[in-house]
C-alpha cells in the first residue's frame, strides 16, 4: 500500500498542522482545500521545498463528484491510499430558533457528508489491501454540545457516530475508524471569540491553555500510526481537561 495520505480541509489550521506533519514524516500527502488557493498552493510550495512528497487538490468535499475525483487524482499520483484525515469543516453560530434550513443543510453537507463520501472512497480503497486508517476530526462540541452552536453540534456528534458504526462495519476487513474532537484550539474558525471570552475559556481548564492547531495534529497522527493499530471506534478528545 502507498504511504499516501489525504488530509481535507489542509489550507489552513489543523489541517494544515496535519499536512505538515505528515508530509515531514515521510508520508506522500495530498492537501484538500475548497476555496483557500493561494493558501494551500504556497503550503505545497514550501513543503515541495523541504523535499515533501505533496500535491494540493482542490474539492468541495460536500460534491460526490469532486470527492471522486480528489480520489482519483490521488491514486494517479501516489499509486494508492493509506491514510484519511476527514477534518475538512465550517460551523454555525447563532440562536437556534434564526437557523435556516439552508444553514443546516450546508453545515451538514460539509462537517458529515463531506466525511461520509470521503469515507466511502476511501473504504473502496482499504478494501483491496485490507487495511487503512480513516481519522476523523470532530469537536469537544460534538460530545458536550454548544449554547447558539446546535447545528455545529449536531454534525460533530454526528461524526462521532459515524465513527464508531464504520469502526465495527470496517473492522473485520483491517480498516480502523477513530475521531479526535479537540477542544477550545486558536484557529480561525474561533477567531471571533473575544480576549474576555478566551480566557474565561483558560480559567475553565485545567491546563490553564489554548489549544494550538499542532497540540491536535500530534493526536491525528497518533490514530494513524502504527502505535495505534489495536485502536478503533474511539474518541480522543485533547482539549487540557475542559471535558474530564
Amino acid at each position: 500500500m502507498s504511504r499516501a495520505v489525504i488530509v481535507t480541509g489542509a489550507s489552513h489550521g489543523i489541517g494544515r498542522a496535519a499536512a505538515v506533519l505528515f508530509a515531514r514524516k515521510g508520508y506522500s500527502t495530498v492537501i484538500n482545500y475548497h476555496r483557500s488557493e493561494s493558501e494551500a498552493l504556497s503550503l505545497a510550495h514550501s513543503l515541495t521545498q523541504e523535499g515533501c512528497s505533496v500535491l494540493a487538490v482542490q474539492a468541495d468535499v460536500s460534491d460526490p463528484v469532486q470527492v471522486k475525483e480528489l480520489f482519483q487524482r490521488t491514486e494517479a499520483a501516489f499509486g494508492g491510499l493509506e491514510i484519511l484525515v476527514n477534518n475538512a469543516g465550517i460551523s454555525q453560530t447563532g440562536l437556534f430558533t434564526d437557523c435556516t434550513p439552508r444553514q443546516w443543510d450546508r453545515v451538514f453537507g460539509v462537517n458529515v457528508k463531506g466525511a461520509f463520501l470521503c469515507s466511502q472512497q476511501a473504504a473502496s480503497l482499504f478494501l483491496r489491501e485490507h487495511r487503512g486508517k480513516i481519522v476523523n476530526v470532530s469537536s469537544i462540541w460534538g460530545i458536550t454540545g454548544a449554547s447558539c452552536e446546535a447545528v455545529y453540534s449536531a454534525s460533530k456528534a454526528a461524526l462521532i457516530g459515524l465513527t464508531k458504526s464504520l469502526a465495527k462495519e470496517l473492522g473485520p476487513s483491517g480498516i480502523q475508524v477513530n475521531c479526535v474532537a479537540p477542544g477550545v484550539v486558536d484557529t480561525k474558525m474561533n477567531a471571533g471569540l473575544t480576549p474576555e471570552e478566551l480566557q474565561a475559556l483558560r480559567d475553565e481548564t485545567p491546563l490553564g491553555v489554548i489549544g494550538t492547531s499542532e497540540d491536535i495534529a500530534q493526536a491525528i497522527w497518533f490514530l494513524a500510526s502504527p502505535e495505534s493499530d489495536f485502536i478503533t471506534g474511539q474518541v480522543l478528545s485533547p482539549n487540557g481537561g475542559f471535558l474530564i
